[in-house]
């Protein structure tokens, strides 16, 4: 039975990429802001193997603060198709309403967001003020989006390959930005110019059509933004998006130090940085491979504050 139970948490790690390994700590004392979870692509708000987890594990080290894991659409089938076929504007706007009818996050909330579920809450925190998002932590997210989609997990491997098909050949069409959420952060460093127009979702919240002040504005609200990175990472490429960087522009092999871009200025990442609210973390693992005593050590008392 035991070693049923291993194979299957292996299956677990391997398909949802949320591998978390036991380990001891410390009673945590206080009454923390509430924690709002958004899931990455392929998963959902509340498999125990994946999520389930992370909310168990976070009540487990905060004295019980309130968790709210989205969940988008009415059941876990719709939340589940939402990571691939419901556009991002789309999600962020049904996130705004329902977290404004939610009293427990009146005073203000921390926000972790998973993969794609990274730039998902960073939209919703410059676009949705109200109720008001102290710290963000991204986990692996796309914040400059993916040139590149090796594996999808949990899809089989042809309707993946069917997606990076369209990705690679018609990722700016319309039809492919309205009904493909990885499209609509879809960043082709050899069309910039395609990317910045026809881009629905990413080139919006990142400011690089045009400048939306209040965007800036927002963002600048938060008490700290922490960026996760990491190093082993397979599935998103390139891997430095987490950190807000990219492929200089007209080709796709040298990777562009955050501080020369143009979303550095236009987003105010800038004032972040100077003022001591960025905060870029490193970790070793594939993509959201992390250990529960490296969430535990470097995340949690970020949510105690």
């Amino acid at each position: 039975m035991r070693s049923a139970s291993c194979a299957f948490y292996l299956l677990s790690c391997l398909t949802f990429g949320l591998c978390l390994v036991n380990s001891s700590s410390s009673e945590v004392n206080g009454a923390p802001l509430p924690v709002v979870l958004w899931h990455g692509m392929g998963d959902t708000c509340c498999f125990p193997f994946s999520l389930g987890s992370i909310k168990k594990l976070i009540e487990e080290h905060t004295n019980g603060t309130y968790v709210r894991s989205l969940k988008i659409g009415g059941n876990l089938v719709l939340d589940y198709e939402s990571g691939f076929f419901i556009h991002p504007n789309k999600q962020v706007d049904y996130v705004c309403k329902q977290l404004a009818q939610d009293e427990k996050l009146t005073d203000g909330y921390n926000a972790i967001g998973f993969s794609q579920g990274g730039q998902f809450l960073r939209a919703l925190a410059q676009r949705c003020p109200s109720p008001p998002m102290r710290t963000l932590i991204s986990l692996g997210g796309q914040h400059q989006g993916i040139f590149g989609l090796p594996k999808c997990p949990t899809l089989k491997q042809s309707s993946c390959e069917y997606i990076t098909k369209l990705l690679n050949y018609a990722a700016y069409e319309d039809w492919v930005q309205q009904q493909l959420v990885q499209a609509t952060y879809w960043h082709d460093p050899l069309h910039e110019s395609s990317y910045r127009l026809k881009s629905t979702f990413l080139a919006d919240i990142n400011n690089e059509l045009y400048v939306n002040e209040r965007y800036s504005e927002n963002l600048n609200k938060l008490k700290r933004l922490v960026l996760v990175k990491f190093l082993n990472d397979t599935i998103v490429q390139p891997k430095e998006s987490q950190w807000f960087q990219f492929y200089e522009p007209g080709q796709d092999q040298h990777i562009q130090p955050l501080n020369q871009s143009k979303v550095y200025e236009n987003l105010g990442l800038v004032l972040l940085e100077q003022r001591k609210r960025l905060h870029l973390l490193s970790v070793e693992g594939d993509h959201l491979a992390i250990s529960k005593d490296w969430f535990v050590k470097h995340l949690v008392p970020m949510l105690l504050d």
